[in-house]
Parts: C-alpha cells; structure tokens; sequence
C-alpha cells in the first residue's frame, strides 16, 4: 500500500525523466544524486504520522534510522518519534546491533537505550523473528533500516520475519522507505530453494535492484510468508527518487561497508566470505581489497595483513601475511564481477580447501561453485544466469513504486 498522493507525483516524475531522456538523445544508466532533494521515508513524518496517534508501538531500527534536521545534523527516527509524545513500547534491532557495532555473525543482546530508556531487543541473539511475548502490546510496527539491495544482506531477512510476525499477530507494519545504493542493475544467480537460509530467503538475484519498500511489497505479494500470510503493510515512499540514481549513504550500513566504493563492491567480493580469502576485514578497506597466505606475492604484489578492528574481532587469516588485489580505485560496477573470485581460485596453492560450506549459501546454487571448478568461461557462467534475471524481472516489475 502506498500513500494516494505519490500517484500523482509518480508521473510526474516518469514523465519528467522521459522527457530529460529524448533532450538528452540518449539512454541514462545511472546517474549523480538529482539536484532536486531525496527524502526519505523517515523524513516525511507528516505521511505516517496519523498511523501512529494513539497506537503502542515498537520500532526496527539501527544506527541508519535517522532524519535530517534543519541544521543539517542527523536526529535518531526514536529520539524524534519520542520527542513527538508517541507511544513507543520498545525497539527491535537487526544483525550489527541497534548501535550498529557488532560484527558479521556475532550474537547480539537485548539491552536498554540509555538515552530514552526504551527496552531494545535483538533480532540476532535468541531469535531472529519476533517472538508473541515480545509483541505483547503492540499496535504498530515502524521499520526503518537502510538496506544495500543485495540478497545476502540480512537486513531483509529481517525484515521477513518481522512481517511473519506482525501477520500472525494482526499488526499492521508501517515500513519507512530508504534509497537503495545499488538499485542501477539486476544481476546474479536467482537462489533455489535448497539453499534457502539466514543469508538468502527468497528466489531472487544476488542483487534485485529494488528498494526495501518494494522489496517488503514483493514478499507479501509472492507469498513468501509461511502458509502464504498476508502482513498489513505500509509503505512510506521516497520523495524524489528513481533507481538510476546514484545514491551515497550518509552512515555507515554495517561496521564493514565504510563507504560508497565498499557498498558497490560488496556483491562481487561477499563470495570470498565462502572462500579461504579474506575480503578485507581486519583492515581499513573492507570490501575493497581480498587476499590470501595462499595466493602468491609474485603474482599479487598486493598485500596486507588482518588485524582486530570494529566490527571484526576476530578476521579471517588474522596477523598472517595476505597477498591479492586492491580495488579501491576501479571504476564504479554495473554489474556483479566474478573475475576476481576465479582468478583468486586459479592462483591458490590448494584448490581443495579454497571454498567452504557457506559458499553455497552465498551463490544460492552449488551450480556456481562447480562451474569455477571446471573451468567454465566467466562469459558462459553469466549465461548461465540471464534466464532466471529475465524471469525474476517480470515478477519485479509488478512491485516497483519508482522508476
């Protein structure tokens, strides 16, 4: 559901961008932040704030849950709604903690918010879905999480087992819109369902080019809720937005996506989370460079060495030498790109434990995995992928709110 004035607004948006388009005499990819405002979701407060009169409510949110004020600093969406004399009861949050801090993977606790002394609890600690007790009071849910648009990304996980949870109990969700920084293409293996998990929940692309409002429409809509529930969902759109844009986040998404290079990057370089590469945890370039003890300095003359940070106490090859590649200055991606991972493969000194049991889990298929291993052309293992992109664009397509 989407709010009646955005209609309007859409096409005047659509028609505004077709026009630039023929002015222009040529197609637009992608493009800088327009000159003309993003707002999100949060910062519309007057779109939702009817919703939330006289309602107990809880919250999803973390560190990017923010508004910008007039002074141009940053207000917390929990310090602003309890500053406005809500009801709120408590606050979810997802993996990396409400703050924020936490690293990949790593259990986090319920705890108090010192600032307002509302109770907060982790949906990465006991469980992942919120539980009937938890909900016990609750009105409304608000969901404001700046997501990346790419399927491993366990933001929208959360974000389906807190819509399972609300359909069960009769709440209705109101979900506070943000742009998605790698919206531009759609790209990646489609997951089937035998690789179903924490990491990957739904049969889409690696990356599926579509805002976390859209992508909360497509669960419900696809019926990928169990026993194919339905949520009462509310979407809160952006203002000012289309997918071409070229959006860069204001803060930090995770500990380990510090900035844009690293958000664009991550797609092509997670699967060495699957890997005995690193990816850069441990250093000041996560995301941006990978390497390993067993790829050779000869022919990597990159190197680094892993060592304890924020949000990675513990990294992979932590106080051994790495040698790889650094990426950090290469031109912006439009796609995902595996040539890092199979050239990193054909270089390590053995292939036999160069991938592990999360691989998979990763890809979304084992089919990717053998294909590296065989020596199948990076040009066949992207063809390999254009069928099921093809079909999931159609599926899509029945969701989008923006151009």
């Amino acid at each position: 559901m989407v709010c009646n004035w955005f209609k309007n607004t859409y096409f005047l948006l659509v028609s505004l961008f077709f026009f630039s388009l023929i002015s222009c005499g040529q197609e637009l990819t992608v493009k800088k932040e327009a000159a003309t405002k993003i707002e999100t979701g949060a910062q519309q407060t007057t779109l939702y704030a009817n919703s939330l009169r006289n309602k107990n409510i809880a919250l999803v949110a973390n560190q990017t849950s923010v508004l910008l004020n007039k002074e141009g600093n940053f207000t917390h969406l929990v310090d602003s709604l309890v500053a406005l004399n809500f009801n709120i009861l408590k606050v979810f949050s997802p993996e990396h903690g409400f703050r924020g801090n936490a690293d990949a993977g790593e259990k986090v606790n319920d705890g108090i918010d010192l600032k307002t002394g509302l109770p907060l609890i982790s949906l990465y600690g006991n469980n992942k879905k919120p539980t009937e007790e938890q909900l016990e009071n609750v009105d409304l849910i608000v969901f404001d999480i700046q997501d990346v648009g790419v399927r491993f990304y366990t933001y929208i996980s959360t974000l389906h087992y807190v819509m399972e949870a609300c359909a069960e109990a009769g709440i209705e969700l109101v979900l506070l819109d943000r742009p998605n920084p790698n919206a531009h293409y759609i790209d990646g293996p489609v997951l089937e369902k035998e690789y179903t998990s924490f990491v990957g929940m739904h049969p889409v692309p690696i990356v599926y080019g579509m805002t976390i409002g859209e992508y909360a429409q497509m669960i419900n809509g696809e019926g990928w809720l169990k026993n194919n529930i339905q949520c009462e969902l509310t979407v809160i759109p952006l203002k000012n937005y289309t997918h071409s844009i070229q959006y860069n986040l204001s803060i930090k998404p995770s500990p380990n996506l510090p900035n844009k290079k690293s958000i664009n990057l991550y797609p092509s370089l997670c699967f060495f989370e699957g890997t005995n590469v690193s990816a850069g945890r441990g250093t000041e370039k996560q995301f941006q460079i990978f390497g390993s003890p067993f790829l050779s300095g000869k022919e990597f003359n990159f190197c680094f060495t892993p060592k304890p940070n924020e949000g990675s106490k513990y990294p992979k090859h932590n106080g051994i030498k790495c040698c790889g590649q650094d990426l950090s200055k290469i031109n912006y991606l439009s796609k995902i790109d595996i040539s890092y991972l199979i050239k990193a493969y054909r270089a390590t000194s053995d292939k036999k434990v160069f991938f592990n049991d999360f691989f998979p889990k990763l890809a979304g298929t084992n089919k990717l995995q053998q294909q590296i291993e065989n020596t199948t052309s990076i040009e066949d293992i992207y063809n390999s992928w254009k069928k099921g992109i093809q079909d999931f664009k159609k599926v899509r397509n029945t969701y989008l709110i923006y151009q």
